[in-house]
This record gives C-alpha cells, structure tokens and sequence, in this order.
C-alpha cells in the first residue's frame, strides 16, 4: 500500500490517538511493551463477546502495526487474502490485529512484546523467501 492513500493515513491516526492516549513518546520496542502489559491488563475485562472488542483490537492492532513500521523500516501492506497488515524486507507479512486478538485470548503466550522481540530472527531466517503481500 503506497504510504499516502487514505487506507495508511487512517491506520497511522488510529495508531497516534493510541500512543497519545498511553502516554508514549515513540513507536519502539519500549511501546510495544507497554502495549503488552496493557493488553494484559484489559484482558479481563475484553471477552470475545465485548461490544467493545472489535474497536480494541482494531486501535491497538494499528499501533502495534505503526511500531513495527517505524522500528523495522517496514510498510503497511495488503496480505495475500487481502487482510491488512505490515510486510517487512519485501519477505514477510504479519497480521497486527490478529496478533493482539491472540494475545487477549491466550494472555503472555501469545505476547505481542515477545512476537516483537523475534522479528529481526525472523527476518534472518526469511532471506530468500518471496514477497508475500501487495504493495
């Protein structure tokens, strides 16, 4: 997804009223952990039938999102099913949202801090493979 179509501009403002709303000063490993702990936090009170949910998972997923742009020089990218995501070194895609749905559903083993975390391994162990998403 080219970085000036309306798509990426509403993703990057949901994802600054996120950091702006914990207080964050940049979208880093530092915010992904807070995120982390945040996600905990509301864990209990986010069951899978929460009204409230979906637009949960959507704002933090575009945070979460907006830091791995800006940590690992990636971009916003439509998945081969047309999901919207990140795709990083022109080799992988990761789903954001999903992500944090994970996590809210299976707590610190689906951490999105140790997701992060992995990244840089992961784009080791991908060199070579073949874009996956649409730009």
């Amino acid at each position: 997804m080219p970085e000036n179509t309306p798509e990426v501009t509403a993703l990057q403002a949901a994802a600054e009223q996120v950091r702006q709303q914990l207080g964050l000063p940049a979208f880093d490993a530092a915010a992904v952990l807070e995120l982390d702990h945040f996600i905990e936090v509301q864990r209990t009170e986010l069951a899978p039938s929460s009204p409230d949910r979906a637009g949960v998972v959507t704002a933090l997923g575009c945070f979460l999102g907006q830091c791995l742009v800006q940590a690992y020089q990636a971009e916003w990218a439509a998945g081969p099913d047309g999901s919207t995501g990140v795709g990083l070194a022109n080799r992988l895609f990761f789903n954001p949202f999903y992500l944090v749905n994970q996590q809210l559903d299976k707590g610190p083993e689906a951490s999105v801090a140790a997701f992060f975390r992995s990244v840089p391994q992961r784009l080791v162990s991908a060199a070579g493979a073949k874009k996956r998403w649409i730009s």
